[in-house]
Formats: structure tokens, sequence, C-alpha cells
């Protein structure tokens, strides 16, 4: 059975650096989101982690040989009409009953085997005790607790609503297509109910007996060291002080990693400085800022967070 770290939450939370510092554990092996391996790496070739095309990868070449016989053999249309019909936000509520009827049951197995065999080939290939899958999708991690071969443990990667809405106002390319394609732009309201919604759905989760360990980027960032030992002893692997040597006083010294899809981060090696992006309590503009705390307030405070922005959020 695959020991999967599922990183959840919504998009320009923080899940891609969560997901490289966790990822430089000596017995972790970070995947990306591979929600999206099946267009963006089996079908269109873009590029792995580690600059490589995706067929041209070694690493991602014995996963699928160790999963699947080779990608090749992987159906991508039946997976993409299995998502469409059972991981869809919408069909949260349905995947969080308590049971499902048999022919639903069958399918939401059938599209998680997918995932389940990639896990289990990727921690045979990399030799890791646990593997991240950051994928973020609420919709994923619910069909992804009734896998009866993944050990699933969510950690929710929450931050600020409002500087989560001023990431996605941002134009960002996305360079594994070499620059032809740009990353998705939500508008500050649309953001901010996607935030409540994606969420909520964790909490929902957490409630249905699924290990759910939720982290703030901001606190993580204060103090990485502590919270990565926090996060390991949560997946259950080691992570002695020579393994995490790789964290400087503010910085962290990056290896060459093979995530499948994400951010453009999962590019980075060397040296990376570590803090907080706080751009948006001057840059997102003051109706934008007062929208986004109204929407959601509630869950802001649930979090810790203060609705006057210039206020730091207290220690969880």
């Amino acid at each position: 059975m695959a020991r999967v770290v599922y990183l959840g939450g919504l998009g320009r939370s923080g899940t891609t650096l969560v997901e490289r510092l966790l990822g430089e554990l000596p017995s972790v092996c970070a995947l990306g989101e591979i929600v999206h391996l099946w267009q963006r790496d089996i079908r269109d070739n873009e590029r792995c982690g580690c600059g490589a095309r995706f067929a041209a990868c070694t690493f991602w070449r014995r996963v699928g040989e160790q999963a699947f016989g080779g990608w090749h053999n992987v159906d991508v249309d039946r997976v993409h009409a299995l998502r469409d019909s059972v991981e869809r936000t919408r069909f949260i509520p349905r995947l969080a009953a308590a049971q499902l009827p048999a022919a639903q049951l069958a399918d939401v197995r059938e599209y998680a085997s997918y995932y389940s065999r990639v896990y289990a080939a990727a921690a045979e290939v990399s030799g890791a005790e646990a593997v991240i899958d950051s994928s973020k999708h609420s919709a994923l991690a619910h069909v992804l607790r009734w896998a009866e071969d993944v050990d699933l443990r969510v950690v929710h990667v929450v931050r600020d609503a409002r500087g989560v809405a001023y990431s996605w106002t941002k134009t960002v390319a996305r360079p594994e297509t070499d620059g032809s394609e740009e990353m998705t732009r939500y508008s500050p309201g649309r953001s901010a109910l996607l935030w409540n919604a994606h969420n909520a759905a964790f909490g929902l989760l957490a409630r249905r007996g699924v290990p759910v360990r939720r982290i703030r980027y901001e606190q993580f960032l204060s103090d990485p060291r502590a919270t990565l030992r926090e996060l390991a002893d949560y997946a259950g692997v080691p992570a002695e002080d020579a393994d995490l040597a790789f964290l400087g006083d503010g910085y962290a010294d990056l290896r060459v990693g093979h995530s499948a899809a994400g951010n453009p981060m999962r590019f980075t090696v060397g040296r990376l400085p570590l803090r907080r992006d706080d751009a948006w309590v001057r840059a997102l503009p003051g109706n934008q800022r007062r929208l986004v705390g109204a929407v959601c307030a509630p869950m802001l405070r649930a979090y810790g967070y203060p609705l006057n922005p210039v206020e730091a959020p207290q220690e969880a």
C-alpha cells in the first residue's frame, strides 16, 4: 500500500513550496500534481521538473513501466471519462457519504486505481517511504478516500484569502510549455468563492475520518524547520538534523526534482530564499481586498487570520 502525502488547498496557497521542501527529505519522493499527469505529460509531453520532456525523463519512464508496462498502455480517454463522472467539486457531497452505490463506487475505485498505481510505482522506483501528490484538488482527495490500496495522509495548506486572490491576478508563464502558455487567472471575487469551497471541502474530509493536518503558509515560512519536522512525523518518515541540512537561515538549497506538473517553482534548483510574500497588503486594491475579506470572513477567522490585514495572524 502506497503511503501518500496529499497536499490540498486552493492554488497559489504555497503548496509547491511545501512540496519542494518536504521532498528534500531522503525518505520522500515529490511527484508534483498528478491530477495533470494524464494530459500534460502523457499526451502533451510537457517538461518534468528535471527539465527533460516527460517521455525523455528516466525516472518517469521507469515509473510508467512499473505501473502500466509503459505509458502507452494508459487509456487517457478512459481516465478523462472517469474524471468527468466522479471527480468534480459538485460531486463532493456525494463522495463524502458513508456509502456509495455499487456502480458509482466501481467508477470511483477504477479512477483512483490509476493514481494508486503511479504512487506505488514511484515509491518502488525511488525507494521512498512516502510520495507527495500536490494535486490540491479537494474532489480528488475525496475520491482517494475510497481507494483500498492508498495510505492517504492529507496536508491542508491554507494561505490568507487576500494573498491568494492577489496571486491569482498575476500573469505567470508556464515554463514547461516553453513560454507558449500562461497559468490560469481568476478575479478576486472568483478566487474568494473557490477559496471558501475548497478549504471547506478539506474540513469535510477530516470529518469523514481521513487524516488531515492543516498548516498555514505564513506559519510554515516563519519556522520551516519546525514545520517540516512536524510534517515528517505525520508522514511517518525521519527528519533528523542531517536530513534538514538543506535549510539555512532564510533559504533552502534545492536539488533537481521530478515534479510532473505544477507551479514554475518546481524547476528551481539551488538556493531559494524563504520569505513571506505579503505584497498583497499594498498591491491588492482596497475594494478588492474588502470584497475578499467579506466573502471569506468566517473562515479567515476560523483559521486565525485578522480581518484587518495590517495585523499579523496569531500562531495556531
